[in-house]
């Protein structure tokens, strides 16, 4: 099973390299997420979950934040030289604890 390293996300975070699924430019246009949000998620960002058995490529969560310093989670992942932007949002406090690093139990 892959797993990402952040190293190899920063090193694919530029305007050449980040793509967008049609599901994560839709997600972000309803949730007000910019892509200079996206960026400095993945430039701030830490993997704090990773997915090795998406397809068709191992994907993760990214914690970083928005360049308004609000705190955003992505998933993303990583195949032929891309960086794949799959989905964003704003973790919501009800579901993650206060770091927004780990999930609550329901």
């Amino acid at each position: 099973m892959d797993t990402i390293r952040i190293e190899d996300i920063w090193a694919l975070c530029s305007d050449q390299t980040i793509f967008m699924t049609q599901h994560a430019h839709d997600r972000c246009r309803e949730r007000g997420i910019k892509y200079k949000d996206l960026k400095s998620t993945i430039l701030t960002g830490e993997i704090i979950e990773q997915y090795p058995t998406d397809t068709p490529y191992p994907s993760c969560l990214l914690l970083g934040v928005t360049v308004n310093h609000k705190p955003l989670h992505l998933v993303c992942s990583i195949g032929t030289g891309i960086l794949w932007i799959i989905t964003a949002y704003f973790p919501n406090s009800e579901k993650w604890d206060n770091n927004f690093k780990t999930r609550k139990e329901l």
